[in-house]
């Protein structure tokens, strides 16, 4: 029955889906809804694209190990993400009429930068989706009581956010998004209240995070264990700025108010949300002590769905489960379209230059299929890695490529197109270096990446406007 009702809400969202879908003409509609989404759903398709499987599966089992400083990255690193976004760089991004972030790259600093930055943000987006995927497969392999296998799951997850995103593109995204998002505070909130009735009370539950140090923020005052703190809280919190489904969110909307406010009240809206499932974890130790210490060894992301399934009633699975598919499909749904909107617009016309909007459209949608093919490849691929892993391990590459050039070309007018080369050349590679060599051990490599890659801009940057100056002086001076 419950399997039934999953199955019913994904006809349902993928029926909104395609209705939204008579609404996209050309390849705008299709990319950033005709900029021409109102304040409320840039809210919530921000809130909604950030609160997915990672949310409500992985940040819970991340807590129960390691308290709030093992979840410094995300939700505390993702959400600040937003507010940084809408601060500092919706204004000045949403001025000039981009259809990609990539689009940026290119103005300013041309077709090379263009291209690797690209490739760097459709690169990152494998390990986002392929999180989301993962978290399909394992909710329809939890519904069936393993008939449906996780493989097949996955498969079946990717159908139904395909069948929408595929015609209707942003304008899809957006209005599911805000369909699913009031399923989603709803949900959880009604499922926080009555886990912690079940629990004794809210207050001891509270009590119970509190004796287990869960609440320790702050790393131990050590230089290393500081390090890696900071490394994290950055990876998600700067890695996620040069993104093409938050510039998306930017673009999409009908005013520059609605581009810079919007991903501020979502980052707060989902800092502050972000906590709900993680009540709902502690809640579990107290009603379900001796399986959540199992599942704690086992795989700490089933101890959510595992005390809907045994501990309550019909009505409240009813309202868990459609709530998780909700987070899932609104961020599956958002990172398909982003990078294979990026790859359309910023690699394939380097070899098929635009010839009509109707032929880019359905470039971009043949994009879209391929893309979902090979990240259920990956995902599949990738069983047995945490939720969360996978999706921290994406921001890394955007943080050490892509992050720098984006800042210095909007706020350093000295920034060069040699300055970007370097410093994602220096900024990847030192990445890479510390990804393999044993001193990723000791120095977190996407801190290493950051800084190469700030040295590469200063470098490039400066370095030949400085030479240019000396050979200046010695002529002058030869002259004379």
């Amino acid at each position: 029955m419950l399997l039934t009702l999953v199955f019913v809400y994904l006809l349902i969202t993928i029926g909104i889906g395609l209705y939204a879908a008579r609404r996209v003409k050309n390849t705008a509609d299709f990319a950033i809804a005709g900029r021409n989404l109102p304040l409320v759903m840039i809210v919530t398709t921000t809130f909604a694209t950030w609160f997915g499987s990672e949310t409500v599966l992985g940040i819970p089992a991340k807590f129960v190990n390691s308290g709030l400083n093992g979840v410094v990255e995300d939700p505390f690193g993702a959400g600040t993400c937003l507010i940084l976004v809408g601060l500092f760089f919706a204004g000045k991004l949403y001025k000039m009429t981009l259809l990609t972030i990539s689009d940026y790259y290119r103005e300013r600093f041309g077709r090379t930068v263009e291209v690797a930055c690209s490739l760097i943000i459709m690169l990152s987006y494998l390990g986002w989706v392929s999180a989301q995927v993962t978290a399909l497969g394992l909710v329809f392999n939890l519904l069936s009581a393993g008939a449906i296998s996780i493989p097949l799951g996955m498969t079946i997850g990717v159908v139904s956010i395909l069948a929408y995103t595929l015609f209707g593109g942003m304008w899809s995204v957006a209005i599911t998004d805000f369909l699913q998002m009031i399923i989603l505070v709803v949900g959880l909130a009604i499922l926080a209240v009555f886990a912690g009735n079940l629990a004794g009370g809210a207050d001891k539950v509270v009590s119970l995070a509190i004796s287990k140090d869960m609440f320790r923020f702050w790393p131990e005052p050590s230089f290393k264990d500081i390090l890696f703190f900071f490394a994290a809280a950055i990876t998600m919190m700067l890695g996620s700025i040069p993104q093409q489904d938050v510039f998306q969110r930017v673009m999409s909307a009908n005013s520059s108010g609605a581009a810079t406010k919007g991903p501020v009240i979502g980052g707060i809206c989902y800092i502050l949300f972000a906590f709900v499932p993680m009540f709902l974890v502690v809640s579990a130790m107290i009603i379900m002590p001796e399986q959540t210490a199992v599942l704690l060894k086992d795989d700490p992301q089933k101890i959510l769905p595992t005390l809907v399934l045994e501990k309550m009633p019909f009505l409240m699975q009813v309202i868990f489960f459609g709530a998780l598919l909700s987070a899932i499909k609104s961020t599956a749904s958002a990172t398909l379209l982003a990078p294979s909107v990026t790859f359309t617009e910023n690699i394939w016309r380097q070899f098929r230059p635009r010839t009509n909007d109707r032929q880019e459209l359905r470039t971009m949608r043949i994009t879209v299929l391929v893309f979902s093919m090979f990240v259920l490849a990956y995902a599949i691929k990738s069983q047995g890695t945490s939720i969360y892993e996978m999706v921290s391990g994406a921001y890394q590459v955007t943080l050490v490529g892509a992050f720098i050039p984006l800042v210095a070309g909007l706020y350093w007018q000295k920034a060069t197109t040699q300055g970007a080369i370097l410093s994602i050349v220096l900024g990847v590679g030192t990445w890479l270096v510390f990804m393999i060599a044993p001193i990723g051990a000791e120095f977190p490599g996407q801190l290493a990446g950051v800084l190469a890659g700030l040295a590469g801009m200063l470098a490039g940057s400066l370095a030949p406007q400085a030479i240019k100056n000396s050979h200046g002086s010695h002529h002058r001076l030869a002259g004379a």
